[in-house]
């Protein structure tokens, strides 16, 4: 991986989220020529969903499988690099465009129109199809559902939490600094806090203690619902990391934290049967 000032600078125009700009130093823009990228198509619920996936170039038999899902920024050049950082590690990365129903998060220059126009509008139970279909897509594209996991940010460490509970042939996940409780509505009906009984794979929550919108309370209460639901989770907070404490081009990315956290997720992964082959 490589992180430089010009690489991010090149790369914002087109790549990051208006909403998100502009882009910090820190930038991590990941280059070899050992992976496969770019965009592809998936039928889902009778329509064509965008979605970006990464995978090694060489490889003998089939690949495990990771669900990777975006930000509330959409799939832009960071939730991209992700997926080509798991393609270094031997797997098959796809990032599905969850909002391209309702919108397009680029078109929206500031978070808080982005959260009221467009992200509340995307019902949970739309998100869970797409991602039920992204899988489906991998297994047809060298694929091993039988070692599938999903990691997600921010908006998508909710949706992880969720999809562990709603998907049985999900292994393993890991939710970065999601949402576990909070207001319900017709579109969000429920919360990690309210599955944790119904979990079918081990989940990895990574959260940032100096996360205001995250408090220390509120993962308190997740894990005593994970304990009372004898489920198989942890929790790891980094005490000096604030929120989206991975979003490498932004002003609170914590490097020592998101790399503790990355080699957390994929030792998690590979501890609960998605690994690649030896």
């Amino acid at each position: 991986m490589k992180t430089t000032d010009n690489m991010a600078q090149e790369s914002a125009p087109g790549g990051f989220a208006s909403a998100a700009q502009p882009a910090a130093s820190s930038t991590i823009i990941t280059q070899s020529d050992t992976i496969q990228c770019g965009e592809t198509s998936i039928p889902s619920q009778g329509e064509n969903l965008p979605a970006w996936y990464a995978r090694p170039k060489s490889f003998s038999g089939t690949l495990p499988v990771v669900l990777v899902v975006q930000e509330i920024f959409g799939v832009h050049e960071h939730i991209r690099d992700l997926c080509r950082r798991l393609a270094l590690e031997g797997y098959l990365a796809v990032a599905p465009e969850l909002y391209f129903r309702e919108g397009d998060p680029q078109e929206y220059h500031d978070i808080p129109t982005l959260l009221s126009e467009l992200v509340s509008k995307v019902p949970d139970s739309q998100v869970l199809a797409d991602l039920d279909h992204a899988a489906n897509w991998a297994a047809r594209h060298d694929g091993d559902i039988r070692r599938l996991a999903i990691t997600g940010f921010c908006w998508g460490g909710r949706i992880s939490w969720l999809f562990a509970a709603h998907n049985p042939q999900v292994r393993a996940a890991a939710a970065w600094y999601g949402r576990l409780e909070g207001e319900k509505t017709l579109k969000q009906q429920k919360h990690p806090i309210d599955i944790a009984v119904d979990l079918n794979a081990p989940v990895l929550g990574l959260y940032g203690g100096q996360d205001e919108g995250i408090p220390l309370e509120s993962i308190d209460k997740m894990r005593q619902a994970l304990h009372a639901a004898n489920a198989k989770a942890e929790i790891v907070v980094y005490p000096d990391a604030g929120h989206a404490f991975n979003a490498d081009y932004r002003p609170g990315y914590h490097a020592e934290s998101a790399r503790d956290g990355w080699q957390r997720m994929l030792a998690w992964f590979k501890q609960y049967g998605v690994a690649p082959d030896a």
